[in-house]
């Protein structure tokens, strides 16, 4: 389809590079379908034999399969659902989702002793996840309630939003914005250590990177630790944005999952992945945990680096 045609493509050159390296491509066939065809092409996909599926990307396709109900063999499905629709026997998730960061960040930062927490939220349904997952994760962790302050970009809400935050002493705030938005956030929040989500991680000038310094994100060994062994021997492309590299990163590892699956279900699975460390729970998740990072000086580096 004409909207998810460039996200598709990169996960399929992805899967595609990994099954190459591998020496398995003859056993890959692509299907492609649009917004309306969804379960014909995963109906297809096991009329033809297929041991394993990989797909949908698009959480709305992933619903419709669901509700479909139709019998599949083991499919590694590349997004999740949230809203309670139960998923069919032996679909599988493995999603870049935001809420896997947001909980890495929420204990790390309660196992380095922050008790009180700002979260600064911006009116986005992907950073509102993002500030959710993390609170959850933090008080389950043992954290006091965050306090949660609104960011509107107007010059009555940025007052607003500095005086609210003077008013409560934190010991980390967490920016829940996109992109260009984490440089003037941090003018108005407190001097204390600083969490955001991977978004603000854009392809930019080391200039225009360094208004970044000292914020922590939780992002793909991909782009954090290129060089790390369990990467170097891996196919790398580079596109145009840093979203396209997570999204050939996904296709690596699912290529990587799948060919796990090709026997069936294994008992147990983990991986140090391109998109991190992957593990199958009980819950037919493919759990995966990012790689902390901090920006400094303009270049996004492992937390735990030396400097």
């Amino acid at each position: 389809s004409d909207a998810y045609a460039r996200a598709a493509e990169a996960v399929r050159d992805g899967f595609l590079d990994a099954a190459d390296a591998a020496g398995a491509r003859a056993r890959v066939n692509v299907i492609g379908h649009g917004g309306d065809d969804v379960v014909a092409a995963f109906t297809r996909a096991r009329d033809a034999g297929a041991h394993v599926i990989v797909g949908p990307l698009v959480r709305d396709h992933l619903k419709a399969l669901a509700m479909a109900d139709v019998s599949l063999p083991p499919t590694i499905a590349l997004n999740q659902l949230d809203d309670g629709t139960p998923l069919p026997p032996l679909i599988y998730t493995l999603a870049l989702a935001v809420e896997s960061d947001a909980r890495v960040i929420a204990r790390r930062a309660r196992d380095d002793g922050a008790m009180n927490a700002s979260v600064i939220e911006a009116d986005t349904p992907l950073m509102k996840r993002f500030a959710g997952a993390f609170t959850a994760e933090w008080l389950l962790a043992g954290g006091n309630t965050p306090r949660h302050f609104a960011f509107t970009p107007t010059p009555d809400g940025l007052a607003t939003l500095r005086r609210d935050l003077a008013g409560a002493p934190a010991d980390i705030v967490v920016i829940a914005v996109e992109g260009s938005d984490l440089a003037l956030v941090k003018s108005f929040a407190p001097r204390v250590t600083t969490y955001a989500s991977a978004q603000i991680n854009q392809r930019a000038s080391i200039g225009t990177q360094r208004d970044l310094d000292g914020t922590r994100v939780v992002d793909l060994p991909w782009l954090v630790t290129p060089n790390a062994p369990a990467l170097a021997r891996l196919p790398r492309k580079r596109y145009s944005s840093v979203a396209l590299d997570r999204l050939y990163a996904l296709g690596i590892d699912a290529f990587r999952v799948a060919d796990a699956f090709r026997g069936g279900v294994p008992a147990r699975f983990e991986l140090d992945g391109a998109t991190g460390h992957l593990v199958l729970d009980e819950g037919r998740q493919i759990a995966r945990e990012g790689t902390l990072a901090v920006f400094r000086d303009g270049t996004l580096v492992p937390l735990d680096a030396t400097p």
